[in-house]
């Protein structure tokens, strides 16, 4: 039997999407751990500790007053006007509870600067809507306290149940091509990693800025062809390449100020072995 790690009341907003739920599959065994689904689901309607949550309709107040979080953790999908709105509630929340929320945030906020990779201190600036949207929720929850706020930036995040890794499959077995661009330069993750950052963020009290992608870079089409060739895929894989710029363009986020310890530390070669598996 695990052991509670201590009296944490964990609330993740978005647990029945692919990261909000390997994030409660990690935590819920050290503490009170509970997660909000968005469509009817008789697997989560049985389970006391979820909690059915429309963002177009309810109030995330009524969610909070029954579950007293101590922490939140926000990976919540869906309209950008209504989750700017409901991350307002939860700032004012956080505030006048001094509890801590952690944010999942993404290397978009950095997509209009193209010619080097992204650092924790440097200006976000993003040219696309949801890089807009990330910013827009990072600003308003700088304002916290800083010890009440993790901002986790994340590349793009595979993995075995990936939807991105589903779509790979989906595609090729379709026989329908994979959009590849030849010109990205990023790092990537997977769900594995992620959630073991998450718990060592919350059991070590850690705030601030982190950008959680493997620690080498990698080219877009390259890596996209060897999930394929993890996936034994390979040989039927068709690949459309695009391009948006005739230059590298880099969208990649590495830590050079709040490190986390080697172990939980990934390179890219970490995720295709996982693949495999």
């Amino acid at each position: 039997m695990k052991k509670r790690e201590d009296k944490h009341r964990v609330l993740i907003i978005g647990a029945s999407g692919f990261l909000g739920g390997a994030i409660y599959k990690e935590l819920c065994s050290y503490f009170k751990t509970f997660g909000t689904y968005a469509t009817t689901n008789k697997q989560f309607e049985k389970n006391h500790h979820f909690f059915q949550y429309n963002i177009e309709e309810d109030d995330i107040y009524e969610i909070l007053d029954i579950v007293k979080p101590t922490i939140i953790i926000s990976s919540l999908r869906g309209d950008f006007s209504k989750q700017v709105l409901m991350h307002q509630h939860l700032a004012e929340y956080v505030f006048s509870h001094k509890i801590k929320l952690l944010f999942l945030s993404s290397a978009n906020v950095f997509d209009a600067y193209s010619k080097y990779p992204s650092y924790e201190e440097d200006k976000t600036y993003s040219n696309s809507i949801y890089g807009h949207f990330k910013i827009k929720i990072e600003n308003m929850l700088l304002r916290l306290p800083k010890k009440q706020v993790a901002i986790l930036r994340l590349p793009m995040v595979f993995g075995a149940q990936s939807p991105r890794i589903n779509e790979i499959s989906q595609n090729i077995k379709a026989k329908e091509p994979i959009e590849v661009f030849p010109n990205l330069i990023m790092n990537v993750t997977n769900d594995s990693k992620v959630t073991q950052q998450v718990h060592y963020i919350i059991n070590r009290k850690k705030s601030g800025i982190f950008h959680l992608g493997s620690t080498d870079l990698v080219h877009h089409d390259d890596f996209i062809k060897e999930i394929a060739s993890s996936l034994l895929l390979d040989e039927k894989a068709i690949y459309k390449r695009v391009y948006t710029t005739n230059n590298d363009r880099y969208l990649a986020v590495l830590p050079k100020f709040n490190k986390l310890p080697k172990h939980l530390q990934l390179i890219s070669q970490d995720i295709l072995t996982e693949l495999k598996l």
